[in-house]
């Protein structure tokens, strides 16, 4: 498995990357003084508002708030994880992308695999057209010839060696169709030795060659063409193919709709491909398995919504309650998880092709929310008309609510909850606490105090005019300012929410500068300060250049420390009113006399 990218090489990438040249190749760009404006390829605008600045590499929407690298770019614009990102722009600069341990992307062993697999989807799209059953089936469930092409829908043929006998002539393309899940191994029978060789896995079946975001095979669902079973079968995991993680149908909504709103999840292959021909092409399907939190995740990294469809049969609704209990995780603001069951005897396919595309997205109008789901399903579990009803259902919501990470919505919905168990919120909120966190906290932090430090962090990134505040955005701006600011040793002691993030940026940015403010940021993608130190990145900064960046940050460090001293100063005197000092404080007194009253004098000399 390759390793994790190194950080040296995503500074070289950023650094070796234009952001002007890599949005405006996808966005109209104009220029307008030193920065570049265009309307927002995120939300719908008629006035520009989206600027881009090539000193920082950094973009901004003053109308919906998106801002980031050009990293960030290609991942929000081309829907696009992390590594798929950096693999874009390396291509792009002309590198390769190293690993940790020594490896470098592309991987020539998975080059094989992806060659074996795409000849692998071009021979059984040419193996339709010469088997008159995989044809009528097609045809039959009323497929139209652009949507089989643009799904690059195939077929296997009957027999147990067609593909090895087109792509596995010798013995190291055979152990490259195995390890890309297409041949099987021959297994010994009980008391024989094993026949050597391999088979084809997929047999007298329609396929579906199931691709990653950027269009690359990695494996395939089949369905049977009969009676036998198992009805579909996909491809085993390989190197390439996780079935827990892949989602099939969303390469071809990403190619549909440039800037998706939704997704909607459904079940089965042939149901993403009905509903793109009705054209609702933002339809994808879990591939066999459960909805995981790799798949919400990967799903909430494209879009805000989410909804589930589901047979309204019992097991349509055991995998719509597994789907919640992984998504309840996943909620936070400005996401919403919502849950269509569809009538009796229908699944999408049928449906959308009885009642059309308008009537079928008129029911997802009225997809029940999640909260609503989630009260509904639990309270046919217990009995809301009774006091023992009401208490089990509290019982039975007590796990989900506390894997809500948001605190907004989590409290939202034990409102709701509230009103069905006839509660007042406050007091249902404190029953569902207790108990929570029964862990010893970490470093002998409370849980409040870990809360607190939390919120310090992300207010002296985003809250109002402080010290702390004022210091870190200018370096966020000028990240080169780092450089002449030294002897903040004093800073260890200044007990002020965000001083530690500012000591950390200090010491990282003098040993090892970086190019620009985007390749700051890109050092923090993994940390939770790089939301709210990209949010610092969009405001305005009245600092003209470098040298007056130093010298107001150097100025904010000396008010910091000076503060400080008289608030720990004044401490130590209401302490000394009320009880002796330890010799010790005393000693601190006199230190901290002294030192204001040097900078008292410094003051003076300036």
């Amino acid at each position: 498995m390759a390793g994790r990218i190194p950080q040296h090489f995503i500074d070289e990438l950023i650094a070796r990357t234009d952001i002007i040249e890599v949005i405006g190749s996808r966005v109209q760009l104009k220029r307008a003084g030193r920065e570049y404006k265009a309307c927002c390829p995120f939300h719908d605008e008629k006035t520009a508002s989206f600027t881009v600045s090539a000193d920082k590499q950094f973009y901004h929407c003053f109308g919906c708030g998106a801002h980031g690298t050009a990293l960030g770019f290609v991942m929000e614009y081309d829907h696009l994880g992390f590594v798929e990102a950096v693999e874009d722009l390396a291509a792009r600069a002309g590198l390769d992308v190293p690993r940790e341990g020594g490896s470098s992307a592309p991987a020539q062993p998975h080059d094989e695999i992806y060659v074996a697999l795409e000849r692998a989807a071009l021979f059984y799209r040419q193996s339709v057209s010469g088997e008159a059953k995989a044809r009528d089936y097609l045809a039959k469930r009323g497929l139209a010839a652009d949507v089989i092409q643009r799904f690059g829908i195939g077929y296997a043929p009957a027999r147990w060696d067609a593909l090895l006998d087109r792509y596995g002539a010798t013995e190291d393309e055979r152990q490259v169709l195995h390890r890309a899940g297409l041949v099987v191994e021959r297994q010994a029978e009980p008391g024989r030795a094993r026949t050597p060789g391999f088979y084809d896995r997929f047999r007298d079946r329609v396929m579906f060659p199931i691709r990653d975001t950027r269009g690359r095979t990695i494996g395939f669902g089949g369905r049977v063409l009969d009676g036998s079973e198992p009805k579909y079968l996909n491809s085993p995991e390989t190197e390439l193919f996780h079935k827990g993680r892949e989602l099939y149908g969303l390469f071809e909504c990403r190619q549909a709709t440039r800037s998706l709103q939704r997704l909607l999840v459904v079940e089965g292959y042939m149901d993403v491909v009905s509903l793109h021909q009705a054209g609702i092409t933002y339809a994808v399907a879990t591939l066999g398995t459960a909805t995981t939190p790799e798949h919400l995740q990967r799903i909430f990294r494209l879009v805000g919504e989410v909804v589930f469809c589901f047979d309204g049969d019992r097991a349509g609704r055991a995998a719509a309650w597994r789907a919640l209990e992984n998504a309840v995780s996943e909620v936070k603001q400005g996401r919403q998880v919502r849950f269509l069951f569809l009538p009796d005897g229908h699944d999408p396919d049928t449906l959308v092709r009885e009642e059309g595309a308008a009537a079928f997205e008129s029911r997802l109008a009225g997809a029940l929310p999640l909260s609503d789901y989630l009260i509904r399903e639990l309270s046919a579990r217990s009995d809301p008309t009774s006091v023992d009803g009401r208490a089990k259902l509290v019982e039975l919501a007590r796990p989900l609510i506390r894997k809500i990470p948001s605190d907004v919505y989590r409290e939202l919905l034990v409102s709701q909850l509230a009103e069905a168990v006839r509660m007042q919120p406050t007091r249902l909120a404190e029953l569902l606490q207790a108990g929570e966190g029964s862990g010893p906290p970490s470093h002998g932090e409370t849980a409040p105090t870990r809360r607190r430090h939390a919120r310090h962090v992300h207010s002296a990134a985003t809250g109002r005019g402080n010290l702390v505040r004022q210091a870190i955005s200018l370096l966020v701006h000028y990240p080169a300012a780092a450089a002449g600011i030294q002897g903040t040793e004093a800073l260890d002691h200044v007990d002020r929410p965000g001083v530690a993030l500012l000591i950390e940026l200090l010491a990282q940015l003098r040993e090892d500068p970086p190019s620009s403010t985007a390749a700051l940021l890109e050092r923090w993608r993994e940390r939770p300060e790089h939301a709210p130190l990209s949010k610092l990145a969009t405001t305005e900064c009245l600092v003209a250049d470098t040298e007056a960046a130093t010298a107001e940050i150097r100025s904010a460090i000396e008010r910091l420390v000076a503060e400080d001293s008289v608030t720990r100063l004044e401490a130590l005197q209401e302490k000394a009113r009320e009880a002796p000092l330890s010799a010790e404080e005393k000693l601190e007194i006199q230190a901290l006399i002294r030192n204001m009253a040097k900078g008292a004098r410094a003051g003076r000399a300036k």
